[in-house]
């Protein structure tokens, strides 16, 4: 993990908020390359579940919310975790994450000490804020720790503009926030995170829910694998019956090997129809489904696919990261799938006076495929600093470029070059993400 932290500093991938007043924990600023690489996972999360589907429409609601929603929900009442505080060293920790010397008494993680700590006590995770011109508790309301209340507060709006009839689902990305007791991991556990979720609403039916949580649990595993992440690091854990939440029949996990060990990606559950049954309750509004051709009326179950998106660019990240050895010289390559590479192609011109020729080609190229112009030291160096950043094809516009009309195009994998007329760059390009993907 070390070596990946330090590369996404290095190369623009992610860096520290606030670094230069010695950073804010639990939050994490994305670079140049790393916004790019992170859109890239966004649209193709977006495209799987929502364009290339009839079946699910998309929303985008905001931070806060109705202090109601949360009330409904759990969230305010239940949302916490134990919490404990070391007088020594004044930190603060969840209880369940300290260890425990042979006679039972806590081992402060700060120091190492049989730290003097307080009784546990519950630490709601919820971010309060407040609505308003003064700070009265009327006015009090919360950043969301969570996209998907939202979405079941739409739910009768987006089916009736929608025209969708029972079994659709609603999706959205967007950002949340936990005020983790103990953010860890670089920004595998963050206090602000993005979602990318999906509410999929059937009917209340044990057979028809079983149907369909083995459907999107079996297509979330395959899609992390489109992704191009490798599948032997890819797990699927069903939880356990006293892991369950009280709502939930079925959850299932996918995980992923990381560097600090395997943790979980996205959870696909069972939600029944608790949630909506919820704020139905809470706000007195309908919000239950009328089938006309049934004539049947009922609160649908939902199945709930749940990802991560700031862990899925991190798993992203890890499982790209490698290292070999070229001509002697060790190399740090990052070897993205083709499609989420923030960076498709480099146009490397061999001399800074080829830089009007070299310029145009990639303005041609910008049109298709993401690309960089990168004139700044040796072409070795510039190779290095390509494949640091995951560019699958570099393309050298040399001398010999203006009379025959050909560059030399360079694979990032295997290192191996290429002498392709300047027209062939896109189809050459084209075959070989197909080859890589």
């Amino acid at each position: 993990m070390e070596h990946i932290v330090s590369l996404c500093k290095r190369r623009g991938f992610i860096f520290q908020n606030s670094e230069i007043y010695g950073g804010i924990n639990g939050f994490w600023d994305y670079g140049p390359v790393g916004v790019t690489l992170k859109n890239n996972v966004k649209k193709f999360w977006w495209e799987s579940i929502v364009d290339h589907r009839r079946d699910v429409v998309g929303v985008d609601t905001t931070i806060i919310a109705h202090p109601e929603t949360w009330r409904a929900s759990g969230h305010v009442a239940s949302f916490s975790d134990p919490m404990v505080d070391c007088r020594l060293c004044k930190g603060r920790y969840r209880e369940d994450q300290i260890e425990k010397d042979d006679a039972g008494n806590y081992i402060c993680p700060t120091n190492k000490c049989k730290g003097d700590f307080t009784e546990a006590r519950a630490f709601n995770l919820m971010f309060r804020t407040f609505v308003g011109a003064q700070e009265e508790n009327t006015a009090e309301a919360y950043l969301r720790p969570e996209t998907c209340q939202s979405i079941f507060t739409q739910f009768k709006n987006v089916l009736t503009v929608s025209r969708q009839k029972i079994p659709f689902g609603i999706a959205q990305i967007g950002k949340s926030f936990r005020n983790e007791i103990t953010p860890r991991n670089f920004t595998f556990r963050s206090r602000e995170f993005e979602q990318m979720e999906l509410e999929f609403f059937v009917k209340p039916d044990a057979g028809i829910q079983k149907e369909w949580y083995e459907y999107w649990k079996n297509t979330r595993y395959q899609w992390y694998q489109d992704l191009g992440i490798k599948k032997e690091k890819l797990h699927l854990r069903d939880h356990e019956k006293d892991e369950l939440a009280h709502y939930a029949s079925a959850c299932v996990d996918v995980e992923y090997d990381f560097p600090f060990g395997r943790s979980e990606l996205e959870g696909v559950a069972d939600r029944g129809n608790y949630d909506l049954n919820q704020h139905i309750q809470f706000s007195k509004k309908d919000l239950s489904f009328f089938n006309q051709e049934a004539n049947e009326k009922y609160v649908p179950a939902v199945i709930e696919a749940s990802a991560g998106c700031d862990r899925t660019v991190l798993t992203v990240l890890c499982d790209a990261y490698d290292e070999d050895e070229i001509g002697g010289e060790k190399r740090v390559v990052m070897r993205f799938a083709p499609h989420i590479a923030p960076i498709q192609l480099a146009i490397l011109p061999l001399s800074k006076k080829l830089a009007e020729p070299s310029m145009k080609v990639e303005a041609d190229l910008r049109k298709e495929f993401k690309t960089d112009y990168d004139d700044a030291g040796s072409i070795g160096k510039r190779y290095r600093r390509q494949d640091e950043i995951g560019t699958p094809f570099c393309v050298t516009y040399d001398f010999d470029s203006e009379s025959d009309g050909k560059v030399t195009i360079r694979d990032r994998d295997t290192t191996k070059q290429d002498r392709i007329a300047i027209t062939e760059i896109r189809n050459y390009t084209l075959e070989n993400m197909q080859r890589k993907a």
